[in-house]
């Protein structure tokens, strides 16, 4: 790219020491999703590898030299499903209009609706430029590979708002996430909600564990025998057999990714009559406990919501965590006392004509987004108070 900087594209993380991809995100609080760790073991396990539809092209930022200086996760697809964030449209229109939408390019960590880092740059003097050097090495790449676009979805705010500066398309989302106001205990959580939501989480705290004869258990790091492995990949291949889709992850990514980053895996299991009957895996950053996949082999009203939230709650809490981030959608986890939250993405497209179509509907869901946001915001289940 220029005398100081180059890109480098590699097809296999194995080409990156881990230290050194890791490096790139010293500084700031920690992210499993984007760790060498965690990406690798969706390689490794064949999860997300090109036979699925994910070949991994991967930029370096080197120097001539070689020195990695920052790192964008990139995949080349054939489809768009294990994304979160929905370009199904965009692909139609443009086919019917008689133009190849796929390959397309996916910066992103596979089948994680969670947002974080995408350039992976540490903090230091040249940070923009780097920055800068990595949104042209990706729109350079798109100029070389037969694509129609490339993605960076669940961005960082501060990194999206640089990809609008270099004339990448704006996209806002929503979640609901749950945020730590200080609380030391459940209890502290309960009270500031109203009387009647606060009644509500009682009786289906209650209704999932009294009445159903179930305990929790949390387990991390060596507590997770491939045992229990097994039986949470039961309930993970369940819930994508309910939905009528093919489960994402292999059984071997949750060993592996277990065995690389034991302190930051966590199982909330639900046992009943000394069997575990439903779980949640969770991710742990160093601010953020991440929800991401639920599954039972057996039904108890309310349960659900004991593992997924309310338990993800009480660990935040007794953990100092900041926020609690429990997947993708579920406008229902507002009465549970999770707050809807923009989610950003960032994209271009090489056709003119498409840029200029995608470019004027994202002007109309920016602002709606936004406006479902506010008023959403103002059903949250807290006192009027606060």
């Amino acid at each position: 790219m220029s005398d100081t900087y180059q890109i480098r594209i590699i097809s296999s993380l194995k080409d990156v020491k881990a230290d050194d991809w890791n490096a790139l995100t010293k500084g700031a609080p920690v992210n499993p999703f984007v760790h060498h760790e965690f990406l690798y073991a969706l390689e490794a396990s064949k999860s997300a590898v090109a036979e699925t539809g994910w070949m991994a092209q991967h930029l370096l930022l080197e120097t001539s030299e070689g020195e990695l200086l920052g790192a964008l996760p990139c995949y080349l697809k054939n489809h768009s499903q294990g994304e979160y964030v929905f370009d199904h449209g965009w692909a139609d229109a443009f086919e019917r209009a008689g133009g190849n939408y796929y390959p397309k390019l996916q910066c992103s960590v596979p089948f994680t609706p969670a947002a974080g880092p995408r350039f992976l740059v540490p903090d230091c003097d040249n940070r923009e430029a780097r920055l800068t050097a990595l949104a042209q090495g990706l729109r350079q790449l798109c100029s070389k590979l037969p694509v129609s676009s490339a993605h960076i979805t669940f961005m960082e705010e501060d990194e999206w708002g640089f990809a609008g500066k270099q004339e990448y398309l704006q996209r806002t989302d929503q979640q609901f996430h749950w945020i730590n106001s200080g609380y030391k205990t459940f209890d502290d959580f309960l009270a500031a909600l109203s009387s009647r939501k606060r009644k509500n989480i009682k009786k289906e705290r209650k209704t999932a564990l009294q009445d159903g004869d179930i305990t929790i258990d949390l387990l991390r790091g060596e507590e997770i025998t491939e045992r229990i492995w097994d039986r949470f990949f039961a309930f993970y291949m369940d819930t994508g057999s309910r939905k009528w889709g093919t489960p994402y992850l292999t059984r071997e990514f949750f060993t592996l990714v277990s065995q690389a980053m034991p302190e930051r895996t966590l199982l909330i299991m639900a046992k009943r009559n000394d069997e575990y009957v439903a779980g949640a895996i969770n991710f742990v950053g160093d601010e953020c406990l991440y929800g991401r996949h639920w599954g039972c082999l057996e039904d108890h009203p309310c349960l659900h919501f004991e593992v997924c939230y309310y338990q993800a709650i009480d660990y935040a809490i007794q953990h100092n965590l900041k926020r609690v981030e429990a997947g993708a959608q579920g406008a229902h986890k507002l009465a549970r006392g999770y707050l809807p939250v923009t989610t950003r993405s960032a994209h271009w497209i090489t056709h003119p004509g498409l840029r200029d179509a995608v470019e004027d509907y994202l002007v109309h869901e920016r602002r709606e987004v936004d406006r479902h946001n506010r008023m959403l915001g103002e059903h949250a289940p807290f006192k009027k108070a606060e």
